[in-house]
């Protein structure tokens, strides 16, 4: 991808999601996921395996809820591609 601004030609890096995810993979980054219509719970693990659907296997995942902050432990889950609305780090 390629801007023009002020004359200058600048170059913008696009990172694919796919390529993201499997960041998120190698690095061993805690993530959260927020669920399509699910306003009220997020899960976060760790992505021990995904494929080109974007379902995911996550590992030691807890159930969030965004209300009371009150943490239920998954294990090991494999989520839906279609379930999925957002996805990110987990900073520490």
């Amino acid at each position: 991808m390629v801007y023009y601004g002020q004359g200058q030609k600048v170059q913008k890096a696009v990172t694919e999601p796919i390529d993201l995810i499997f960041r998120f993979l190698q690095n061993r980054f805690q993530i959260q996921v927020w669920l399509y219509e699910q306003v009220n719970i997020w899960i976060e693990g760790c992505i021990t395996g995904f494929d080109e659907y974007m379902n995911f296997v996550l590992v030691d995942a807890e159930e969030i809820y965004s209300k009371t902050k009150l943490r239920k432990q998954l294990g090991w889950i494999m989520l839906k591609g279609d379930n999925i609305t957002q996805l990110h780090s987990v900073s520490n």
